[in-house]
């Protein structure tokens, strides 16, 4: 199995607002970048989102080194949180909805062709494929156009 290292972040400007996602995916000497942005979002989503976008770059099933500051991805993942979302018909332990029901979905689907290690890092800190990720999901909602918008009647 070919062994890869993906760097993901996302990134929103208020929570819920506009929110960006990047992921930086290393193979050898390689890196490819993958970000993009959504005009109304949460940190979450973005978070599982760049994870997911990460993920989705490679072409055959890979050996998985994945570094997120995101306690919310991380820990659903190394606590096995969606087994028991499963077991509870995606149900939290408050008996309520899981959000982002179809992206951990998506992400558990990814998770069933790679063998992926979830590393969990610290944010802002010295991890510099981690920052540089959170730089580009920050440029990313700048590029967001909300031209098209109506004002929000007073």
């Amino acid at each position: 199995m070919k062994e890869v290292e993906i760097f993901t972040d996302g990134a929103c400007s208020g929570n819920p607002g506009p929110g960006g996602y990047a992921a930086i995916v290393k193979v050898k000497n390689k890196e490819t970048v993958v970000s993009g942005a959504e005009k109304h979002t949460t940190n979450n989503r973005m978070e599982l989102i760049a994870v997911i976008k990460g993920l989705e770059v490679l072409t055959t099933p890979c050996k998985v080194k994945l570094y997120s500051d995101s306690a919310y991805v991380c820990n659903a993942i190394l606590e096995d949180w969606i087994a028991k979302w499963r077991i509870n018909r995606w149900k939290n332990s408050q008996k309520k909805p899981v959000l982002n029901k179809d992206l951990w979905l998506t992400l558990n689907d990814l998770l069933s062709v790679h063998k992926v290690e979830f590393i969990k890092v610290k944010g802002h800190a010295d991890v510099e494929y981690n920052n540089k990720c959170d730089e580009i999901a920050r440029s990313e909602i700048k590029k967001l156009d909300f031209s098209d918008e109506k004002p929000a009647e007073q």
